[in-house]
């Protein structure tokens, strides 16, 4: 298959290009050059893709088989891509995002539940929910049927520049006491790996429409998430388990302060309760949780960390902060 990719040098982008080396395909690539060097055997094209004027340039007498866009920003850049490209590509794969749902998403929701507004020629991206509805809206307009919507949940695995299971795996491989959320607590997730698989298998078999694409719920707990961070880094750590109330209390923000994890409640229960089956049907797999684990914490030992996104919060609980919980925790005992 004859590839492009929009970006293609982090995160899912980066385990896009890689798998589809893998499988074969012969891919392109077009970003600023910013980032990474083009991975061996890719062809890179270098432009600014917010300018379209510079898009159009590097996109010129050319055709795709398919192409993956990966952007989460401006709802009017997918637009312009998509638009340049829907006479001379024959898919057009958009990574998405469960966020696309109304809020408070409902439990076991799958591909029919309501939406948040959104607008294609939007040219900002303050509202993340109505950036990427926007975004699968200008992917639709110009792909029809064509158009793969991947609603993806939490991504996690290699190059997770966002850096949620990064941190825990940080803080757990310096060992100590470390605060730690509600063990019992399923979660639903999806390895990037995995997502650009599915993704890429999709285009070849033409398959569009809008799917929840993300693991099974329960797939993991966060106990079983953390203990093998534990394993997994070799580290002394000891996982103080403590219930949402004690959280809430503290002052603690799930997701930001204690990444992945979200209290089971009204308002967040929904966003680890995705109704995948349709995913799941249309080929989706999921690798064990080991697995992303283990090779996550080698490309930190490989890499480094990924640097702060100015698009995202900074994450992870302050130290000071976890160690008064601590010690109220010890006080009570």
């Amino acid at each position: 298959m004859r590839l492009l990719v929009l970006g293609g040098t982090q995160h899912v982008g980066r385990a896009v290009v890689e798998t589809a080396l893998a499988r074969g395909d012969v891919v392109t690539t077009v970003n600023r050059g910013l980032t990474r060097a083009a991975a061996p055997g890719v062809e890179a094209l270098t432009a600014d893709r917010t300018d379209v004027a510079a898009l159009r340039l590097a996109l010129a007498g050319r055709e795709w088989d398919a192409v993956i866009d990966t952007w989460s920003g401006a709802p009017r850049v997918v637009r312009d891509a998509a638009e340049l490209l829907a006479g001379r590509a024959g898919h057009y794969g958009y990574v998405s995002s469960r966020s696309v749902y109304a809020w408070p998403m409902p439990l076991g929701a799958d591909e029919s539940a309501p939406l948040a507004g959104g607008d294609a020629d939007d040219s900002t991206d303050d509202d993340y929910a109505a950036a990427k509805r926007g975004g699968e809206l200008a992917a639709l307009r110009a792909f029809g049927d064509r158009a793969l919507l991947a609603r993806a949940g939490l991504i996690l695995g290699p190059y997770e520049n966002v850096g949620r299971m990064p941190w825990w795996l940080r803080r757990i491989s310096r060992g100590g006491r470390v605060l730690a959320p509600e063990r019992s607590r399923p979660l639903q997730y999806i390895d990037a790996r995995d997502l650009a698989a599915w993704m890429l298998s999709a285009a070849s078999r033409g398959i569009g429409g809008a799917f929840n694409a993300v693991g099974r719920p329960g797939i993991c707990t966060m106990g079983e998430l953390l203990e093998e961070a534990v394993r997994v880094t070799g580290s002394d750590a000891e996982l103080v388990w403590v219930s949402p109330s004690v959280i809430e209390k503290a002052g603690i923000s799930p997701w930001t302060e204690l990444p992945i994890w979200l209290p089971q409640d009204e308002e967040y229960g929904g966003m680890h309760d995705a109704d995948v089956s349709a995913a799941y049907e249309n080929g989706l797999t999921c690798r064990p949780m080991p697995e992303t684990i283990a090779d996550t914490w080698a490309w930190l030992q490989a890499e480094g960390d990924p640097a702060p996104r100015p698009d995202r919060p900074p994450l992870g609980l302050d130290p000071a902060k976890e160690q008064r919980v601590l010690d109220e925790i010890a006080g009570d005992r």
